[in-house]
């Protein structure tokens, strides 16, 4: 991971994916153009807070109300039947990206890969979910603000 100051977004076909998070661009390698690249739950914080992104927590209600919700974090549950439509409305541009977390990171890589895949990017994976996975602690741990779910 490499570390510059100016600010751009995703730059895909050089080889490199930049992503910009607050006053900084982190810069991962490309593996694969079709793979949605992921944010540490710190890094979706910054770039939700700021705009840049938009955070979507594709959880159930249950879930929701049990663990609250990232704070930046807008509720979409991914079952439901116009979550491309409630994802499309909420979005400030189509070139915006969109982060999606979930409880683990399971469900969030299989809808990144999805969303990808139906080109609806650029599509974020915050792979440490809400709860903490392989990927790391998660958010709750991480003591990132959350909110109540009603």
């Amino acid at each position: 991971m490499k570390l510059r100051s100016r600010r751009s977004f995703l730059a895909l076909g050089t080889g490199a994916i930049v992503i910009g998070v607050g006053a900084f661009t982190v810069t991962r390698p490309a593996l694969r153009a079709q793979t949605a690249m992921t944010l540490t739950p710190p890094e979706a914080l910054v770039a939700a807070r700021s705009g840049e992104i938009l955070l979507v927590d594709i959880r159930r209600p249950d879930e929701w109300r049990l663990t609250g919700v990232a704070e930046p974090a807008v509720t979409i549950d991914m079952r439901a039947p116009d979550f491309t439509a409630q994802l499309q409305q909420l979005r400030q541009s189509r070139s915006q990206p969109v982060a999606v977390i979930c409880a683990r990171g399971v469900r969030s890589a299989r809808l990144s890969r999805r969303l990808e895949e139906a080109q609806l990017g650029p599509i974020l994976d915050v792979p440490e979910g809400m709860l903490g996975s392989f990927a790391g602690p998660g958010w709750l741990k991480r003591d990132l603000p959350v909110r109540e779910y009603s």
